[in-house]
């Protein structure tokens, strides 16, 4: 019926018919029979879970043995949660979400068939998990949510998630955010998303520092040659000081947006007794916290001011694949302090707010070409 239908709504159009998990029958005391738990799982059970978030999901698993299955099942909360929270994103080794790479090993006694094929199982809440606790890390050599050294000049940061250019189309309802904090910066870094599907050529780089943009291509690799164009959509930070505070990227039906909050005015010796003490700690957050409010105070005590935002400043007209890796770059070695904030589906200011202004044109853009080394931008 129309219940069946709605609950399946990741498997339109299959063929197959998930078999019921337990077929229990409740008799009341006068012998008529009586609707149990059971009775849900055709349909109702799984409309109603749609509505859960993970940490009700876990609540209902600890329930019952019927919950935990039903909720685990190929059209369960548990996967529909992870589709929902993992939109446009994937794990190298994982693939996306939804669609898990082969190779998987089914459980045992564990198999359906859709269209004559055998499809192992998932343990979806296990996927899930696996993919809250990965996505918002960084790879080898880092690992973690932080970043707290940087060994070599000019060394990157890779996080471990990619965005799905493909799937963040002008048809995708959400974006993705990603936003980091920087709480000790001896030197200088930025934000980037490079196109590594056409030999890892193009990238899209924005620099919280001097609040350019810089979308570049590399033409030959010896002796090297860059080509690429640049704009200034945003302020420099103040004469003496690094940037320190929050910066995220938006991606959003194929267009970038960049996002910048600086931490208010303090002095320099200020600033370097908060970074004495961010190192001294040592400590590793278990894991990404919510985003501070607007005018509170972060963890190093300055206060945060407003967000400012790039608008949608560039589409993705310069990448060639559909896979786009996000990174940080480190211009300089020492003793950082980067962690992962979030990575969601909103931005930190409402796009209606800020998007009409900037489609993602041409407008403003100063082009630039160089060999070997690579001048600095303004």
């Amino acid at each position: 019926g129309a219940f069946q239908a709605a609950a399946r709504p990741l498997y339109a159009g299959a063929v197959c018919r998930q078999p019921r998990i337990g077929q229990a029958v409740s008799v009341a005391a006068d012998g008529s029979a009586r609707t149990t738990l059971a009775d849900l799982a055709e349909g109702p059970y799984f409309v109603l879970a749609l509505l859960l978030d993970a940490t009700t999901l876990c609540c209902a698993d600890a329930t019952c043995r019927l919950l935990r299955q039903l909720n685990r099942a190929c059209i369960g909360p548990w996967r529909a949660l992870g589709v929902r929270v993992f939109h446009g994103l994937e794990l190298e080794r994982e693939g996306i979400f939804d669609q898990p790479v082969s190779g998987l090993e089914p459980a045992r006694g564990d198999m359906s068939s859709v269209g004559g094929r055998k499809l192992a199982r998932i343990d979806w809440k296990g996927r899930f998990h696996h993919f809250r606790t990965d996505v918002p890390t960084f790879c080898a050599p880092f690992g973690g949510p932080e970043i707290t050294t940087v060994a070599h000049p000019d060394e990157v940061a890779y996080f471990r998630c990619r965005l799905c250019t493909d799937v963040l189309d002008e048809r995708s309802v959400h974006g993705v955010y990603l936003e980091v904090e920087v709480l000790a910066n001896p030197d200088n870094l930025s934000m980037a998303v490079v196109d590594f599907e056409a030999g890892g050529c193009s990238s899209v780089t924005f620099s919280p520092d001097t609040g350019a943009v810089i979308r570049e291509r590399k033409v030959r690799e010896a002796p090297r040659k860059v080509e690429g164009a640049y704009i200034q959509p945003l302020p420099t930070v103040p004469p003496g000081r690094r940037f320190h505070g929050l910066m995220g990227l938006y991606l959003y039906r194929g267009r970038l947006a960049f996002f910048r909050r600086c931490y208010g005015a303090a002095s320099e010796e200020g600033q370097e007794q908060s970074e004495q003490a961010q190192r001294g700690s040592g400590g590793r957050e278990a894991a990404p916290s919510a985003r501070p409010p607007q005018g509170t105070a972060s963890a190093s005590g300055l206060e945060l001011g407003p967000w400012e935002t790039t608008g949608f400043i560039s589409d993705l007209g310069w990448a060639e694949g559909r896979r786009l890796t996000p990174c940080l770059a480190f211009r300089d070695e020492g003793a950082y302090r980067v962690r992962v904030v979030c990575v969601g589906t909103l931005p930190p200011l409402p796009p209606e707010r800020w998007s009409a202004d900037n489609e993602g044109g041409d407008t403003g853009w100063s082009g630039f070409d160089w060999e070997v080394g690579a001048p600095m931008i303004p």
